[in-house]
């Protein structure tokens, strides 16, 4: 279990950093304290050249609730300037990121793992945009991401009934990249991690960097993107090595992090 005394807890599995958010008490509502260590970790993963992707889970019961309602009245923001809502899903990180969900992903907390990369959710888990039955809209990614990840049917459904739907129906959609048995999200989701890192860390960032931004370049934009970061790539030598390492049938050592 998660040190209680910590609103988002890390832990280290060899090249993977564990971020679990750990306000259990209030379904792991966000506040401004948990916003803020979320975006610190960030920013830990991405300076740390002995780690290569995160995993984003919640204490138990569930993975996020959303925003901390109470906490937000008396004035406690859980926005973080430059990243915006739970300090992720304006500006994520540079390498990879897994959201790991058991229980639910509701309203802000489904928006959590929107901005992750991948998605990993145990068969019964639910998500839920219920913005609108408060009064609200989903103003913290969601219907931005969702369109772009499920038919727009389906994310016009999540954010105008605000009724959830399972992760067995969300990965039918595409949404959910792999299910877990309940209980077992984090386990598939440390084995997905264990496919990635096998990779060159320059390639990985480079690849991630051009799908989240490729949307927003016009045609000739992306390849003029894309052949002055193919230059980069080939002088940093990860290509060159990665070659070698293939024609020897050995692991490639790479020069990058």
């Amino acid at each position: 279990m998660p040190d209680s005394d910590h609103v988002v807890a890390l832990e280290r599995h060899e090249r993977v950093l564990l971020i679990t958010l750990n306000r259990p008490a209030v379904r792991n509502a966000v506040n401004a304290a948990m916003a803020q260590a979320i975006a610190a970790a960030l920013d830990e993963l991405d300076s740390d050249d002995g780690l290569n992707v995160a995993i984003l889970t919640g204490a138990p019961p569930g993975f996020c609730s959303g925003m901390d309602l109470k906490a937000s009245l008396l004035g406690d923001s859980p926005f973080v300037e430059g990243r915006g809502f739970a300090g992720i899903t304006e500006r994520g990180a540079r390498k990879p990121l897994i959201a790991a969900v058991e229980g639910f992903a509701l309203a802000g907390g489904f928006e959590i793992a929107l901005a992750c990369d991948l998605i990993v959710a145990a068969r019964s888990a639910k998500f839920a945009l219920p913005e609108v039955k408060r009064g609200l809209f989903a103003g913290g990614g969601a219907l931005v991401r969702l369109p772009q990840r499920v038919p727009l049917g389906i994310a016009k459904e999540l954010a105008l009934t605000g009724e959830a739907m399972t992760a067995e129906r969300l990965h039918h959609f595409g949404l959910v990249n792999r299910l877990a048995d309940d209980g077992g999200a984090l386990t598939v989701a440390l084995e997905l991690a264990a496919a990635i890192i096998p990779g060159s860390p320059l390639a990985i960032r480079t690849t991630k960097h051009v799908l989240d931004r490729a949307r927003d370049w016009t045609l000739n934009e992306a390849w003029e993107q894309q052949m002055e970061l193919w230059e980069q790539i080939l002088a940093a030598g990860d290509a060159r090595e990665g070659a070698a390492a293939f024609e020897a049938k050995r692991p490639p050592i790479w020069r990058t992090h």
